[in-house]
């Protein structure tokens, strides 16, 4: 059985790394962090990668740290107003098989690992600083910073937005300050007034900005995510924190509701970093080597999908190898079957971006009338399948 080599490991990594050793694979996640750990940010998980999740078992676990939002409601800024929504909630599983959650991603991360140690006990090493890799006819050796070296048949790169991987595969690409520089903060809901906790993901549309609201943990914990153009690149770093008065003047004359979040969050843990955008490139993979999630097809968040796509990816990938016997014909096979789909999804989220952000009322509502977000959503995002999707 071949073995395959990941760097990476964070939640494509490990949704790769379970999916390939639940298929029979020898797999070795390579993470060159002292510790396995997520940042503290939200994640939502709709029926897409949901599937690849409760063909890991992990769907229970999720649900217990997790929410089900009841909808996912497109309003404006200052008033609330519903422009409009999809219904999630019990309704979502009666559509799509499986719920739409809200969880926290060291939560995810956190199941992740331990359906990957369940299977593997010792498959990620820790503190292993990849910095090259070589392929020959008959393997790939990934070569470390310390000097050591690690063997095996396939190499996936897992390893995020300044991918070491795509840099060696690709070879410079091009990055694209799309003016917007996102906010980023947890709220306890316990600080909350009753009526100010959120059951349901709010994408609050505005002039210029948007925010993204949502509960990640059944403790209250609330997560937001404001989107604000800058005319200046800032970090491109999650963490980076920023003064908290600069959130509060970005958003002000926003609802009540927004005013109350940013109120109550610590003044010390506001994080705001610049969203860079890279275009889909039509090739990610050599003989034996091949990208995953950001580090193939990196995206602004404006769909809620950047984890989904890893996921989903670990998914397909697994497939593709069990599929195809000859390395090669198996990572074209599962670079054909991924570049279509998440190249729409980038572009899509690009699209968003500018949709969210018209410069007036009228036209904001003009653009949400003209769109069923819930009847394009249900037609070929949710309805994707990883694990049944024909791969040819």
């Amino acid at each position: 059985m071949k073995k395959i080599l990941i760097v990476g490991g964070g939640i494509g990594g490990m949704t790769a790394a379970a999916c390939l050793l639940k298929a029979g694979f020898h797999v070795q996640v390579f993470e060159q962090a002292p510790n396995l750990g997520e940042v503290g940010a939200g994640i939502q998980l709709s029926a897409n990668p949901m599937r690849v999740l409760r063909h890991l078992g992990l769907v229970e676990q999720l649900e217990q740290a997790g929410v089900r939002p009841t909808s996912y409601q497109f309003k404006m800024f200052d008033t609330a107003e519903v422009l409009q929504e999809i219904p999630l909630g019990d309704g979502y599983v009666d559509r799509h098989g499986v719920p739409y959650l809200s969880v926290h991603r060291a939560d995810l991360l956190d199941a992740l690992i331990g359906a990957v140690r369940a299977l593997k006990s010792d498959a990620v090493t820790l503190n292993a600083n990849a910095t090259d890799f070589s392929e020959d006819e008959n393997g790939i050796t990934l070569h470390f910073q310390d000097g050591g070296e690690a063997r095996g048949d396939v190499l996936i790169g897992a390893d995020g937005i300044k991918s070491m991987v795509r840099a060696k595969t690709l070879g410079p690409t091009p990055v694209h300050y799309t003016g917007d520089q996102s906010w980023r903060i947890l709220v306890p809901a316990a600080r909350l007034d009753p009526g100010m906790r959120p059951d349901t993901v709010n994408i609050c549309v505005g002039p210029g900005k948007h925010g993204v609201v949502y509960p990640i943990r059944r403790d209250g914990l609330v997560n937001m995510v404001g989107c604000v153009e800058y005319e200046t690149w800032d970090d491109e770093s999650w963490t980076a924190r920023r003064p908290w008065a600069e959130m509060k003047a970005d958003f002000a004359g926003w609802h009540e509701n927004i005013q109350a979040i940013i109120d109550n969050a610590d003044k010390d843990e506001c994080y705001r970093w610049a969203m860079n955008n890279r275009p889909p490139v039509e090739n990610w993979s050599t003989a034996r080597t091949t990208l995953m999630g950001d580090a193939a097809h990196p995206t602004l968040p404006y769909m809620a999908q950047g984890g989904g796509m890893a996921i989903e990816d670990g998914a397909v990938i697994a497939r593709a190898l069990q599929q195809e016997d000859h390395v090669g014909e198996a990572l074209d096979l599962y670079q054909r079957n991924r570049l279509e789909r998440t190249a729409r999804i980038v572009n899509e989220s690009s699209a968003n971006r500018n949709m969210f952000h018209l410069p007036s009322e009228a036209a904001l509502r003009e653009a949400f009338a003209q769109r069923d977000m819930n009847a394009e959503r249900t037609a070929w995002l949710f309805s994707y399948d990883p694990m049944t999707v024909e791969l040819r």
